[in-house]
């Protein structure tokens, strides 16, 4: 949500958040392997995925409501759309997941685009706004500007209003996307796989379990919310008058809004409406006969599912679970008029609250004081998640972090074991280096000491004076001398 609106699109409707619920219908069989016919399929992860997926679906509705930013409603709004999903898994309603992932992509990437271009042309008016105050010779005015151009958020829905007038073609295409996600009947692509969803929790009604029923209520109820927070969003982007001087000259301008922005929206809107279309039950009145005639094989996108799996080992399992079929559920008037009144219902009330009288620059939002200011302010901040997983898990993680592992772990036994490791080889460095100094130095340094010495002790044999060698020769003659006397007084003595 907070990259770029392109990427916005491309993760949210077609590729990292729907790849869940690709991977669930792919690998569907090994969820429904255990399961019990008579018993509607809820059994461990099924049951667990229907409740979970229908209560994200609502759960994620409600944020939505009070969110302001214009992404942030489609990220909430996607997040239900998937619990949708989810919970028509959990139900076995396997291709009415596969129908609503598809229809699904189309409208929401329309909306993340348009919303793209509608943040484009925030923020050309803004900067509009900061080069005209620019020109006024830096006077106090051009001082406030620059702390308004600080703080101004050009995703803020509070900052929008009358666009309708300046960006026509964002305008329809939004529109188009915001319909097909709120499920306007018969008109839009997001009906048909909704109301195919609704009629299959419906179908398990009449089968007597209990569970679908829970499921067919919180899906209703999140569809009323959806229709209701997208004509909320609608309202507050495109309707009244400009509530901020970006707003008042956003899109204007040659460029501004360009055919490169607006083509993709005109061909998504297109498939907004038109995809619904190859899913259209064959027994739905007049619709069914002329969108899924039994002479094109009835429901074309049914056909095409199931080929997907054409060999699948669970066929006959499918075949032998009323749930389970393969074909669109009948037409029931129940989930049909369910459908008719949670749109319509849901969209009649946002079009009293936010079209009828549209917000102006300074109002609060009529919302909160229909839910209440503490209501409100708990949606706004999500439940505060957010904060609860802070305090949960961020904190307790760090604490965790810095106590057990930075100092008990890291600094007491692995740096005192490195410590103590260093220490002991510094102090086997000491002792070799006594014994370095003691014996090696020692011996290596102590015979050229000697020899050094002898040689001062016998330099002094050579003096250069005459009269002290005649004396050694005397010397020495006279050793001599003795030395032979004394030999031969004991040759004498010998003999």
């Amino acid at each position: 949500m907070e990259g770029p609106t392109p990427v916005s699109a491309m993760i949210h409707a077609a590729a990292m958040v729907s790849a869940g619920i690709y991977a669930v219908i792919r690998m569907f069989p090994l969820f429904v392997a255990g399961a019990d016919p008579h018993h509607g399929l809820f059994n461990g992860p099924l049951l667990l995925m229907a409740l979970v997926g229908a209560g994200t679906a609502l759960f994620a509705a409600t944020i939505a409501l009070a969110q302001n930013d214009v992404k942030r409603v489609l990220a909430y709004s996607t997040i239900s759309q998937l619990g949708f999903m989810m919970a028509a898994l959990g139900i076995g309603a396997w291709v009415a997941a596969a129908f609503h992932l598809i229809t699904h992509a189309f409208f929401k990437a329309l909306l993340f685009m348009a919303s793209g271009s509608v943040i484009h042309g925030m923020e050309h008016g803004e900067h509009h706004v900061h080069e005209h105050a620019h020109d006024d010779d830096h006077d106090d005015h051009h001082g406030h500007d620059d702390e308004h151009e600080e703080a101004f958020d050009p995703q803020d829905m509070m900052n929008m209003g009358g666009l309708q007038q300046r960006m026509p073609v964002t305008f329809i295409t939004f529109l188009i996307g915001g319909f097909s996600l709120a499920g306007f009947p018969l008109l839009t692509a997001g009906f048909w796989s909704k109301d195919e969803i609704l009629a299959d929790a419906w179908l398990g009604v009449t089968h007597g379990y209990l569970p679908h029923a829970l499921v067919f209520i919180l899906l209703a109820l999140a569809a009323f919310l959806t229709a209701f927070y997208t004509m909320r969003q609608l309202g507050l982007t495109f309707r009244g008058e400009a509530r901020t001087e970006a707003a008042r000259h956003a899109g204007l301008g040659r460029g501004v809004v360009s055919v490169t922005m607006t083509l993709p929206l005109l061909g998504l809107a297109v498939f907004a409406i038109l995809a619904g279309y190859l899913g259209v039950p064959e027994d739905f009145p007049l619709f069914g006969a002329l969108f899924s005639p039994e002479a094109v094989g009835g429901n074309r996108f049914h056909h095409f599912v199931v080929e997907a799996l054409p060999h699948n080992s669970a066929t006959a399992f499918f075949a032998s679970v009323p749930d389970m079929q393969v074909s669109a559920p009948p037409f029931m008037l129940v989930p049909v008029a369910t459908s008719f009144i949670v749109a319509l219902g849901g969209l009649y009330l946002g079009h009293r609250m936010y079209w009828r009288r549209p917000l102006r620059a300074g109002e609060a939002d009529p919302l909160i004081k229909v839910l209440g200011a503490e209501v409100h302010e708990i949606l706004r901040n999500k439940y505060y998640l957010d904060e609860l997983y802070e305090r949960i898990f961020v904190r307790p993680s760090f604490w965790i972090a810095h106590r057990a592992v930075d100092e008990f772990l890291d600094r007491g036994i692995i740096d005192g074991i490195l410590h103590l490791i260093g220490r002991v080889f510094t102090w086997i460095g000491d002792l070799l280096k006594v014994l370095n100094a003691w014996l090696i130095d020692g011996v290596g340094d102590g015979i050229p000491e000697g020899i050094v010495a002898l040689g001062l002790r016998l330099r002094h044999l050579q003096t250069g004076r005459v009269q002290q060698y005649l004396l050694y020769i005397a010397i020495a003659a006279i050793l001599i001398g003795i030395v032979f006397a004394a030999s031969a007084g004991t040759m004498v003595t010998a003999g």
